[in-house]
């Protein structure tokens, strides 16, 4: 009679059938994930994210969407997938407005694998920034600086208190000693003795006339200056990230300051250039004081001003106005020009704005008064090399003054008309 088999070892064999299986079919995914990272950002990141739709579909996951023979066709030459008739091919180009997909032939099946596996990654949970040395609910610095004024308030007092005993000691010691209290109302007022003093009612007048004079002078400076003036915009933006930690050139977004007398204020279509592609910030351009959550709904701002909707990479034609606040503003009496500064004098941005790269939050930097104005024409040195805007004057005006290099003043720049006609 044949024996069956045994139950357990034939469970045993099926496991382990089943093991080395999963272990084939799951082999791709044991690839450098580092790697398919580095290449996912070099080759991908332009149309793709991993978890919002781009220019194309979101690749969170797309292993397990798709098999990895026809995702190695579709990455390497989408169109002839296309052609083909291949259905899943033809669905996903329909979808995303028949916008076709850049070939990558130069992709190994390890590039591809290592690409697919950095997408397989579980999606990380934004990490919650805890300021040290504090709990949920405490106040920290805040706590400290009401216990230190409340002390401070306590030794004033004190002080008073021990004033006012003392006082009242020395009385008592003086008159069990026989010794004379002299007390206020006995005094002349100080008010009667000053005023019987004429040199030094004199004295006094002429001096608090002379402060009042300086002072009132110092505050109607200080009218219509506005240095350091730093108002909040409508829509948050760090020039610390864009033209600092990026390198986007001052005049990519204020082009109008290369030929034009006014720098212009940048359309937010110039601002999509980018934003299309770029809808959150990473983790590492937080900071204590903002946050990655701060900085994405400022965007989120951007894209309600134009209409932008980043969910189907469409416009909805619904736009906001923005209504951004003025900076730098000169009196209407004040004749400037970029363009004379920028394209022929060569001065750069931050001679008059300040280190921008540095900024968070835009400020004036500068305090745009005449007398500024004029001590950098006294000081600045035309730049005479290969500026044919001012080739003539310049010749002739070395020879006038017997120098090589002119400053602006030796060029006119103190003239009135130059500034106000």
């Amino acid at each position: 009679m044949k024996k069956e088999g045994n139950p357990n070892s034939i469970s045993r064999i099926f496991q382990f059938s089943l093991a080395l299986t999963l272990a084939f079919s799951f082999q791709i995914f044991a690839q450098d994930v580092a790697a398919g990272k580095a290449l996912f950002n070099a080759q991908c990141a332009a149309c793709h994210k991993l978890d919002d739709k781009m220019t194309g579909p979101a690749l969170r996951g797309v292993g397990g969407k798709y098999e990895l023979e026809w995702l190695q066709k579709w990455i390497r030459n989408s169109a002839d997938l296309i052609k083909s008739g291949d259905d899943k091919a033809n669905k996903i180009f329909n979808e995303y407005n028949k916008s076709p997909m850049t070939a990558f032939p130069q992709l190994s099946d390890d590039d591809i694998n290592n690409i697919i596996a950095y997408t397989m990654q579980e999606k990380e949970e934004p990490k919650v920034a805890v300021v040290p040395g504090t709990k949920d609910g405490d106040q920290g610095d805040a706590i400290s600086n009401n216990v230190i004024l409340g002390a401070l308030a306590l030794v004033l007092a004190m002080l008073v208190i021990m004033l006012f005993l003392v006082r009242k000691v020395l009385n008592k010691i003086a008159t069990a000693n026989g010794l004379e209290v002299v007390k206020s109302e006995k005094s002349l007022p100080i008010w009667k003795a000053f005023a019987k003093n004429q040199f030094l009612v004199l004295v006094t007048t002429i001096f608090l006339m002379l402060a009042s004079g300086y002072y009132v002078y110092g505050y109607f400076l200080q009218i219509g200056v506005d240095q350091n003036y730093e108002p909040i915009q409508p829509i948050h933006y760090s020039h610390k990230i864009h033209a600092g930690d990026n390198g986007i050139d001052c005049q990519y977004c204020h082009s109008a300051a290369r030929d034009s007398k006014h720098s212009n204020i940048p359309s937010l279509n110039l601002c999509m250039n980018c934003h299309k592609n770029i809808s959150e910030v990473a983790e590492t351009t937080a900071t204590p004081d903002y946050s990655k959550a701060f900085y994405d709904g400022e965007i989120q701002k951007l894209y309600d001003a134009v209409g932008w909707d980043k969910s189907n990479q469409k416009y909805t034609g619904k736009t906001k106005p923005v209504k951004w606040v003025r900076i730098h503003n000169l009196p209407d009496l004040v004749y400037f020009n970029h363009s004379q500064h920028v394209t022929v004098g060569g001065i750069e941005c931050q001679t008059c704005h300040g280190p921008v790269e540095e900024m968070e939050i835009m400020k004036q930097h500068a305090p745009l008064t005449m007398g500024w104005c004029i001590s950098c024409h006294r000081t600045t040195e035309v730049k005479l090399k290969d500026n044919g805007y001012y080739k003539k004057i310049h010749e002739e005006l070395s020879k006038k003054y017997g120098v090589d290099k002119l400053t602006v003043a030796q060029m006119g720049g103190l003239e009135c008309g130059k500034c106000h006609y």
